[in-house]
């Protein structure tokens, strides 16, 4: 199967991983070889084009050694070792194919086969099958074992033998994970699926139980199967199989791919890179890219598995309109659909004014797409009202960092965690959030690394298989500010702050001023501990091992921006780093973990109305000049208004037309009856998605949007990695999303005339000096590149502030803890956060269309056993859950995982609408709404709200579509 955009022999399976060393000069089969020290012989003679038979290895995974197929003789060594756990050494003379290790290659090999079913024909993994292949490279051809008489040969792939008796040995195939079978009758115990469980993923699901001839694979106990078991569906046991053990349902289904194309995973913000392989348009598979530098060969089940929602039959393929929505959708043409909603926006304008109509950008689709969408605002509509989902999240990353450093992203790429020492994560659940990620750091972890966690939730970071946090600090939901500010107070009162960073480094005056504040006594954690619900002693060994523990890595999420002072927590926390010197090399950094696969690529672009592209204030007239050169336009100088603030406007009367592209408004932004009450209020609202979402209840306007397999363009990742998206395969909807965009401009007179998104990237390089250099071109030669990436970093940026921080000297700044507003009390005296499962991602319109909802079909409410036994509550049961906002039911789910006090839910089904209960509560400086702090109060209840009953009555009206004749 040839891939289409990388060299075949890039994916050369080497058989054991690269190492690092000394290079060391050895002979195989009569050809000097020079490859690092530590190197296999297996490895060595790979590099050098001569392949050694396996099946246990594979470059994924550590040496193993158990299949003896890769046997070689070395002179002047006894024996014939194993090539792939043998290392190179000065001067090693090799022999790979010497008759003795041929004669015992093909014993063992036939030996093999003599246990396997001979169904090559009709197996699915037939063409794909390392078994088949090695034994066609050893020169098998026929198996010389034979039953007694009157008996039958032992093995594990007939259900009975030849007097119809039951073989005890035979174990039906586990067809209960949704993705792919197990078939233990093809299973030869090589160990590489428990092993890739364990060393890539780091779930340890998978194990090897009995001895000898009765060893085979088990997921768990005896009584479960590998839907039932730890296994999370990574995939990653599937490819490391080396025959149709572990088999894709997808390949059974539609044969083995013939084509592959790499591009780049539309889920969380990690980037996977992944081979998308098909049998002619037909998607069959999405593989981990072993080359890929985010994810190095590993995924998740959203990436791997979940991207059956592209052709779902809920997806929605042709334009729609209606002049109220109170009527049932009519299906038109492109044309009819881009001049109705050009006819209404311009329309809008000209009763209501220039800035009275709007954009929201989309944190899901390309960087081309999005840059076209703000252009669409500033040089169409003429205002700057453009805003998205980024700053619903990690808006005060982008103030607090730029504020301290200078620049508005993380300082690492996701290898620098290798090199880790002492990690902290606050705010963030890697491994539901970032699995692929989750993996890398477990890994770090179980080589020795320490963990420190400040969570309110006792996530599976602070213990699951073989790994432990040192330190787990279960903060009340809305502290952050005070926790941060008391482990610098611990660093800084003890004397163990980089003194010398600081004064090469930063500006030694306001580190003063700093230091006298965080050093006050109020600051310290004995002080806050009431407030925190921290234990004082625990915080001062995690701020003592975070000081003095080696390199010092923060990784965050949007349980530390999306607060009332999220801003001020992310200057905190760039206090730390700099506080301890732990920036600008590997192993250290301020790393925030985007949600969604563009959420970096969304703020880069000028998604936010007081920015153009690059973070560079519209008030600017040097800035501005540059896009009015670039666009032939005069740019409006006032900052434009953010999702509220069109929302407070449209209620007003005053802001009337909307075009929302790939995001859900009304689903995933708060105070779920402010939202619903602004778009019921705008004359006209555009909505270009894939589905009917929430927000296309309200909205006059449907463009069918198109899937991330569907388009090319470029996503940029948490690392800042700008990586390419190809296209797979022709839109369903007739045009990529890119192309959708530029109609409706020029159905609004605009006159552009892009004809492909690298032309796009082309316009985005010469008008923002972080991406100067950036080019498809760069890109396919190069894979990726982390911006900037301009004359002065040709090879783009893998680590920030090297030499010193873009701002010139970091800058600390006092982190004052200031209360939110959003307070506990007699009628509401719990707190509620939110987050996200592994299963599903953000709204859910993508996941919940894929058999992801197995693992978690309807959001639920996680209580405290004490809390839950006050209110009469069992594990199961309906509740009420109700705020000063609003109110709605779900099923509690009682467990120790939140503290007393604490509640807990996740956002990703709309019957729930959690985001109903959430405040209008806001960041102080980037009005990132507060979704992780609500006051709320819990009790039983008999089922739906009437408010959700109301809510989905209108849902099923608002989306009725009139049948095409009519």
């Amino acid at each position: 199967m040839k891939d289409l955009i990388i060299p075949w022999d890039a994916d050369r399976d080497f058989g054991t991983p690269a190492k690092e060393g000394k290079p060391v000069t050895l002979t195989i089969d009569g050809f000097e070889v020079t490859v690092p020290e530590g190197t296999s012989v297996m490895r060595a003679a790979s590099e050098a084009g001569m392949q050694i038979p396996k099946l246990c290895a594979t470059d994924s995974l550590e040496a193993f050694g158990s299949c003896r197929l890769c046997v070689v003789e070395i002179e002047g060594r006894r024996g014939t070792p194993a090539s792939c756990t043998t290392p190179v050494m000065d001067g090693m003379v090799v022999h790979t194919q010497s008759q003795k290790v041929k004669k015992i290659r093909k014993g063992v090999m036939e030996l093999y086969i003599s246990d396997h079913p001979l169904d090559c024909l009709t197996c699915a993994a037939n063409g794909d099958c390392e078994l088949q292949d090695m034994a066609g490279m050893v020169g098998l051809r026929d198996v010389r074992y034979e039953a007694p008489q009157a008996g039958s040969l032992a093995n594990h792939f007939e259900a009975r033998n030849t007097s119809g008796e039951a073989n005890l040995e035979w174990l039906p195939k586990d067809d209960s994970n949704p993705y792919f079978t197990y078939d233990p009758a093809k299973c030869i115990v090589c160990s590489r699926c428990v092993r890739a469980c364990e060393e890539v993923q780091g779930t340890f699901a998978l194990t090897i139980e009995g001895r000898g001839f009765d060893s085979r694979v088990s997921a768990g106990a005896a009584t479960d199967n590998f839907l039932s078991s730890d296994c999370v569906s990574c995939g990653a046991c599937v490819q490391a199989c080396p025959t149709g053990t572990l088999q894709e349902k997808s390949v059974i289904e539609l044969g083995t791919p013939e084509r592959s194309v790499v591009t780049t995973c539309a889920y969380c913000g990690v980037g996977c890179s992944f081979k998308a392989e098909l049998n002619g348009d037909d998607l069959v598979r999405m593989v981990p890219y072993k080359h890929g530098k985010a994810n190095r060969g590993h995924s998740c089940v959203k990436g791997r598995f979940a991207y059956g929602y592209a052709t779902h039959n809920d997806r929605i393929l042709n334009p729609m309109i209606r002049d109220s929505i109170d009527e049932p959708w009519k299906e038109v043409s492109w044309d009819e659909a881009l001049s109705f909603a050009a006819t209404k926006m311009r329309g809008l304008q000209e009763t209501y004014g220039r800035r009275s109509i709007g954009v929201i950008t989309s944190s899901r689709c390309t960087n081309e797409e999005t840059y076209l969408v703000q252009k669409l605002a500033r040089g169409v509509f003429m205002n700057n009202n453009t805003d998205t989902c980024a700053r619903v999240c990690h808006s005060p990353t982008g103030y607090g960092l730029g504020q301290t450093f200078g620049t508005s992203a993380g300082t690492q790429d996701f290898d620098s965690v290798e090199h880790t020492d002492v990690v902290i994560v606050i705010g963030a659940n890697p491994t539901d959030g970032h699995p692929v990620f989750a993996s890398r750091l477990k890994k770090r972890l179980r080589a020795g690394a320490k963990l420190i966690v400040i969570d309110p939730r006792r996530i599976d970071l602070v213990k699951s298989a073989h790994i432990k946090a040192a330190h787990h600090l279960p903060l009340r939901p809305g502290t952050n500010v005070s926790v941060v500010t008391s482990l610098a107070h611990v660093i800084v009162t003890e004397g163990l702050m980089d003194e010398a960073f600081i004064r090469e480094r930063c500006d030694w005056d306001e580190f003063q001023e700093y230091a006298e504040f965080v050093s006050d006594p109020r600051h310290s954690p004995e002080v806050n501990e009431m407030l925190t619900g921290v234990p004082a002693e625990e915080l001062r060994k995690a701020a003592r091992l975070f000081a003095t523990g080696g390199n010092g890595a923060i990784y965050y999420g949007l349980g530390v921006t999306e607060h009332s002072q999220g801003s001020t927590t992310v200057m905190g926390i760039a206090n730390l780093a700099m506080l301890t010197g732990n920036l600008g090399r590997k192993g250290v950094g301020v790393n925030p973990l985007r949600g969604q696969n563009n959420v970096q690529g969304a703020c880069d672009m000028g998604s936010f109305p007081h920015e153009l592209p690059g973070y560079r204030h519209v008030k600017m007239p040097e800035v501005r000049e540059i896009f009015e050169k670039a666009w032939g336009v005069e740019i409006d100088p006032e900052p434009g208004l953010r999702i509220p603030n069109m929302l407070d406007a449209a209620v007003d009367g005053t802001f009337k037309g909307l075009y929302c592209q790939g995001e859900d408004i009304l689903q995933s932004d708060p105070d779920t009856k402010h939202v619903a009450a602004g778009l019921a209020a705008m004359e006209c609202v555009i909505v270009h998605d894939l589905f009917l979402n929430e927000t296309a209840n309200y909205a006059h306007v449907f463009l069918p949007g198109s899937t991330f397999l569907e388009k090319d363009g470029t996503f940029t990742n948490a690392e800042r990695r700008i990586n390419r998206v190809r296209k797979v395969m022709a839109p369903r909807n007739g045009y990529a999303d890119w192309e959708i965009t530029q109609m409706l401009a020029n159905a609004m007179g605009a006159g552009w005339h892009y004809t492909h998104p690298s032309q796009i990237m082309e316009e985005i390089a010469s008008t923002t000096p972080g991406f100067a250099n950036v080019s498809y071109e760069m890109l396919e030669e190069r894979g990726s590149v982390q911006w900037p990436c301009n004359d002065s970093a040709p090879d783009g940026t893998p680590l920030m502030h090297v030499d010193g921080f873009v701002r010139g000297k970091g800058r600390f700044i006092v982190t004052e803890y200031v209360a939110t507003d959003e307070k506990t009390g007699p009628r509401f005296p719990l707190l509620l956060t939110t987050g996200r499962i592994l299963s599903q991602y953000n709204v859910g319109a993508q996941t919940r269309r894929t058999d992801n909802v197995v693992w978690h079909d309807e959001d639920v409410l996680e209580i405290h056993p004490h809390d839950a036994e006050n209110r009469g509550l069992n594990d199961g049961d309906w509740v009420r859950l109700a705020s000063r906002s609003g109110e709605t039911t779900l099923r509690a789910k009682i467990t120790d995982r939140v503290s007393p006090g604490v509640v807990y839910t996740t956002f990703h089904h709309p019957d729930t609408q959690a985001n109903v209960i959430t405040t209008d509560f806001s960041d102080w400086a980037t009005n990132c709404p507060e979704y992780k702090v609500t006051a709320v109060q819990v009790a039983p209840s008999n089922g739906p709200s009437e408010w959700q009953e109301d809510y989905n009555a209108q849902a099923e009206r608002s989306r009725r579509i009139l049948p095409a004749a009519e």
